[in-house]
């Protein structure tokens, strides 16, 4: 019984050339025998089956007949692929360039089971993290702290290029100025380039006349930066800011970042929800019966005067607008109260017959 290639891919009859495409890739980079865990029987099926249907006179008579005529590779009898399946002719589809001959980058594809790639990465520095400490306000608020980091950064005599004069250099002999470096390795599937960067231009392709002696030549050095971090209003603990290009350099290539993770501290009279802020306000039990005023100190140190009206009940909460966390847009949330009523646990007896005199009219 003739196999059913579109199972083996895991698409349907109608599926498009990219998605066959697709598929394949998945199960490429999934079954490969030079990875961990692979399977070169899966690995096999699903090379046959795409060799098939990604050719459209092949697919034409397979989806006709069951079986493929013109096909002389199928089934792994014949032909110079993995598994009867001839890679070149991937490449050519695929647009990874290549011709005739079984040597092609297929880095894009198949780079992460040797160890890079057919394509030139750009080399990047290492990410930092760090933690910082925040008081309620600040956070409410937001605030600019400067903080000093030991990390490997660009020379600033050099400018990063290592050259003493940063206008005196020179191409590269080892990869003529181009940067990189072009390597073949052989493999089972035949045989591949890869492209990396050269070590001695650092992927310039130019190096130094004379080097510097700040930096040796390397272009970077670890020492201490001033680094200044704008901390948003209404930032919340546990939330992380990220500033781009501000971890560790690296000779040759890009900065890494800097990651900085918030907590803030906590406040005796006020927390934050959501774009509000929230206080607990004791009252009296008569001030709650009859209506008072009290007065309460706002985080902007202000002090503001709360009208507590007669009748209110545990529990009420009472809105000062404007007073709540700053906004992006420029508005500001709410300041918002909770009363709670403050129960006397010993009575006079005058205050007692008052008590129960209310009592007995139903108060």
């Amino acid at each position: 019984m003739s196999k059913n290639y579109y199972e083996v891919l895991g698409v349907d009859k109608s599926a498009s050339k990219d998605e066959i495409k697709k598929a394949f890739r998945k199960m490429a980079h999934k079954y490969h025998p030079d990875k961990g865990g692979g399977d070169e029987t899966r690995f096999k099926e699903a090379s046959e089956a795409y060799s098939i249907l990604s050719d459209d006179k092949k697919r034409a008579e397979y989806d006709a007949y069951g079986r493929v005529f013109s096909d002389t590779s199928a089934g792994g009898s014949q032909g110079g692929g993995f598994g009867g399946f001839d890679f070149s002719d991937f490449v050519r589809q695929s647009g990874f360039g290549g011709g005739e001959g079984v040597e092609f980058d297929i880095g894009d594809l198949f780079g992460e089971f040797f160890g890079g790639g057919g394509r030139s990465r750009t080399k990047r520095g290492r990410d930092i993290s760090m933690d910082v400490e925040l008081s309620f306000e600040e956070a409410i608020f937001g605030v600019t702290r400067k903080i000093l980091l030991n990390k490997v950064s660009a020379c600033d005599i050099c400018g990063g290029s290592g050259a003493k004069n940063p206008q005196d250099m020179k191409t590269c002999s080892l990869c003529n100025g181009k940067g990189k470096i072009h390597e073949t390795r052989r493999s089972i599937m035949g045989s591949f380039s890869t492209v990396k960067p050269c070590e001695t231009c650092m992927g310039r392709g130019k190096v130094p006349k004379d080097i510097c002696g700040n930096c040796a030549g390397r272009g970077v050095l670890r020492k201490q930066e001033e680094v200044s971090i704008k901390i948003p209003v209404g930032i919340d603990t546990g939330e992380m800011i990220r500033l781009s290009g501000a971890g560790e350099a690296v000779a040759g290539g890009v900065s890494g970042d800097l990651y900085v993770k918030i907590h803030v501290g906590k406040h005796p009279l006020y927390r934050k929800e959501g774009n509000n802020i929230v206080t607990d306000l004791n009252v009296k039990l008569t001030s709650a019966i009859l209506g008072d005023e009290y007065t309460l100190k706002t985080l902007e140190e202000n002090t503001i005067t709360i009208k507590i009206p007669a009748g209110i009940g545990f529990g009420e909460i009472l809105r000062v607008k404007g007073k709540g966390v700053p906004t992006d847009s420029g508005r500001r949330g709410d300041l918002l109260i909770r009363v709670n009523i403050d129960l006397p646990k010993k009575l006079s007896k005058e205050a007692r017959k008052t008590i129960e005199t209310l009592k007995r009219e139903g108060i």
